[in-house]
């Protein structure tokens, strides 16, 4: 299987199967002499780590993330990295491999296990070994180290639809996002989220969900036109998260819906010498290239496919079936996607900033 790296200058590659021994990743290109532990990774980890409510899968990983290679203990007592590849690590250590055995012959409609076997001839029913979001782990590892490569830059995500169900961006508020377990900058959306999804967890089932990522203080000038361009690069990054069926940029798709008025973002002089643009239907992106502005990401995640609900479906054989999926599954996946999604929006600007860095000198 190839392709399992992502990035051009600073570039990771991830490795393990859900229910492998371990998973874990290689982070290639990241400088020098950056101040780099555990800890800095862990708690990036921590926000992902399942079972951590009820509104997510019961599987009790801990996601103890080990640094293998990387890094050095200088005479100050600082470790720092030293330009070499980073290798991180975390055990498996909550497998329930029998909870597949039903699923080992047969597709899950709208999972992976059609095209994987299709592909390749064979697949890890467990948990759905490499396609399964276990692997989302190591991204947002290799995203904290991605955050100490830009540390002036400010990253948040936050869930802002669940279903059809929009929070009120009138009551957005980012300390709130910690407050509750969807992540959700909308104190009154989130109580209604808790009752509704969990009369869908109840019910055997799953939904949707959107998630929009913000990145603050983003430079001006960042980012390649034609093939090289920053919200090309933010789009295939998060179009590569499992279970991603739609992204957008700024307005997005709702660009569409306005004139040329309306969706140019004008500009005006500002006091510090630097340009003031009056909206951000850009998402902080013209031609590829950062404006200075907010960097603002979306994307769709949808429905768990493992659900309870008989499906109609057919097994290795061509034979017609039915199947249900026994096991812990996140009735909405899209929660701990927003971790997921900081991380790759600081994977890709570290890696447009050691891009711009090398152009400019």
């Amino acid at each position: 299987m190839s392709h399992n790296s992502f990035g051009h200058l600073f570039r990771f590659t991830t490795f393990g199967e859900s229910h492998g021994l371990a998973i874990g990743c290689i982070v290639d290109g990241c400088p020098p002499r950056i101040a780099l532990t555990e800890a800095d990774i862990q708690g990036d980890l921590d926000r992902r780590r399942p079972g951590q409510s009820k509104f997510t899968t019961q599987r009790q990983e801990p996601d103890q993330v080990k640094i293998l290679s990387g890094v050095f203990i200088e005479a100050d007592g600082i470790q720092r990295t030293t330009g070499t590849p980073i290798g991180l690590l975390i055990e498996n250590v909550d497998q329930r491999s029998k909870d597949y055995a039903a699923v080992a012959q047969a597709y899950r409609p709208g999972h992976a296990d059609f095209t994987y076997d299709t592909k390749y001839g064979i697949r890890d029913p467990r948990g759905g070994g490499r396609s399964s979001a276990r692997e989302t782990a190591m991204r947002v590892a290799a995203g904290a180290i991605a955050r100490k490569v830009i540390p002036d830059i400010r990253i948040r995500g936050a869930l802002v639809q669940m279903g059809p169900h929009r929070i009120d961006r009138a009551n957005w508020d980012w300390d709130e996002v910690n407050n509750n377990p969807f992540f959700c900058p909308d104190a009154k959306a989130a109580a209604f989220y808790a009752d509704y999804l969990d009369g869908i967890r109840k019910n055997g089932s799953s939904i949707g969900a959107v998630i929009e990522v913000v990145a603050e203080n983003v430079p001006a000038g960042w980012g390649a036109p034609i093939y090289g361009k920053l919200d090309s690069d933010l789009a295939a990054a998060m179009m590569s998260i499992n279970a991603v069926k739609g992204v957008e940029i700024g307005a997005g798709f709702g660009a569409a819906e306005l004139t040329g008025e309306d969706n140019a973002d004008c500009m005006r002089a500002g006091n510090d010498g630097k340009p003031r643009f009056t909206s951000n239907n850009a998402g902080g992106i013209l031609g590829g290239i950062s404006t200075g502005q907010d960097v603002v990401v979306r994307f769709a995640v949808k429905p768990t496919s493992s659900i309870l609900t008989p499906r109609e479906t057919i097994d290795r054989d061509g034979k017609e079936t039915e199947i249900f999926t026994k096991g812990r599954h996140d009735p909405c996946v899209g929660i701990r996607a927003v971790p997921v999604g900081e991380a790759m929006m600081a994977i890709v600007l570290a890696d447009h900033m050691l891009r711009h860095r090398a152009q400019v000198g």
